[in-house]
């Protein structure tokens, strides 16, 4: 088996602001306020103009020279004859103030990472927002002590003691006070506009059912979190986009059932009457489960398939610590196979109306699930962030391990299944 782990050097991250795509600096620095200064080697930069995220580089600063000289230089290079997105920065204009935000962030045993998070969510400047954090099968009583001590009425607290990703989130949608729920992950630092960004095209567009945000790196220290990214990490691209269910996109014949190109669930937001109506977040998928995934993409689909659609936008950025070691990617790898199977298979089960539409384009979308692990086994590419790109090869037995990941989804998804049958909903455990 080719499990030779590569060596890659670290590669520092940063942020570089711009005066339009040609013009000057306006900073410069570490991506988080934690790292360490920006010094010669290699680097992935954050390319902002006057604020708003607009690509990402790799570039390489050799000893003695100024990195914001070099950076910069790389990012105008980069930016010259692409045309910027557009300057909207919603969907169209809003009404009224912004909703009322509920974030919801689900966690188990990792209070350190989560104070991390939880710092950047109450620096938002969104003007009427709450944190819940969702306490995830606990075997200690770290994160309560956390949340209660700590960060004591600014955030509240539930607990949730069936295990798995979805069912937590379904807790936190149980007991949310927000018009709009939005969800993120313990290992995330948030831009202190992402609420606001994720949130605002709720108020233009009456018709969205959800919103999904841009996900970069905060780290690429190792040769796992460096292969991830490089080969399209959690990133979505820079230009927002919506989705329509009753104008569906040319260029993706297999939509809604590629999911995956919508967002992940470390970053999205929901309409919460939408959210309730779809039943929530299937109980039997997510992380904790046999199922290993596919909560974030069986949401996605189910919000579209009730008619309402969903909105990319890039401006809602949080930045993302990849998980470090070469068994973490392993162990990844497999569960993105299993979860995608895993969210079809939930498809299937729960929505049977969609039963038609998913068979006529399955065959089209098992190869082209099958294309994108093949296409990972060769090398050459431009930079890490944009998905499916590939600076490092992708070695073949990840590859193999995504497949199989594949083949078991389904088996894991009925075995996930019989484990929560029976098992009140955490809405229906509240009504109690």
């Amino acid at each position: 088996m080719d499990t030779h782990v590569p060596q890659l050097p670290p590669i520092q991250v940063t942020e570089l602001d711009l005066d339009g795509p040609g013009g000057a600096v306006l900073s410069f620095g570490p991506a988080l306020d934690a790292a360490e200064p920006a010094t010669e080697g290699d680097m992935y930069a954050l390319v902002r103009l006057r604020g708003r995220p607009a690509a990402t580089i790799v570039c390489h600063v050799p000893p003695g020279e100024d990195p914001a000289t070099t950076v910069a230089a790389a990012a105008r290079a980069h930016l010259k004859g692409i045309r910027p997105a557009g300057d909207e920065r919603t969907a169209g204009p809003a009404d009224g103030p912004p909703p009322r935000v509920s974030v919801v962030v689900a966690t188990r045993e990792r209070a350190d990472q989560l104070a991390r998070a939880l710092d950047s969510l109450l620096a938002q400047d969104h003007p009427d927002f709450e944190i819940l954090v969702v306490d995830n099968a606990p075997v200690t009583g770290a994160t309560q002590d956390l949340v209660e001590h700590k960060y004591a009425d600014r955030v509240r607290y539930a607990r949730e003691t069936v295990p798995g990703l979805a069912i937590a989130h379904n807790r936190g949608v149980a007991v949310a006070g927000g018009e709009v729920i939005a969800f993120t992950d313990d290992d995330v630092v948030a831009d202190r506009r992402w609420l606001s960004a994720l949130t605002a095209p709720f108020a233009a567009d009456p018709g969205l059912g959800c919103t999904t945000g841009l996900i970069l790196p905060a780290k690429l220290g190792t040769p796992a979190q460096i292969l991830l990214e490089s080969h399209g990490g959690f990133a979505k691209g820079f230009a927002p986009r919506t989705y329509d269910p009753a104008d569906p996109p040319a260029d993706e014949p297999l939509f809604p059932f590629t999911a995956g190109s919508f967002g992940s669930g470390a970053n999205m937001a929901f309409r919460a009457a939408a959210l309730r109506a779809i039943g929530g977040f299937d109980p039997a998928t997510g992380t904790g489960t046999p199922a290993r995934g596919g909560d974030d993409l069986y949401a996605f689909v189910s919000v579209l398939a009730a008619g309402h659609r969903l909105r990319y936008t890039p401006e809602a950025l949080v930045w993302h610590h990849h998980r470090e070691t070469w068994r973490d990617l392993t162990n990844q790898a497999y569960g993105y196979g299993a979860g995608l199977t895993a969210y079809l298979t939930a498809l299937l089960v729960r929505r049977p109306a969609l039963l038609p539409a998913l068979l006529r384009k399955l065959p089209r979308g098992l190869v082209h699930a099958r294309t994108i692990t093949a296409h990972r086994d060769s090398g050459g590419a431009v930079v890490p962030g944009a998905h499916g790109t590939q600076d490092h090869p992708w070695p073949r037995h990840l590859s193999r391990l995504e497949r199989r990941g594949m083949l078991a989804g389904p088996l894991g998804y009925a075995r996930a299944r019989r484990r929560v049958r029976g098992v009140p909903l955490p809405w229906d455990r509240e009504n109690r």
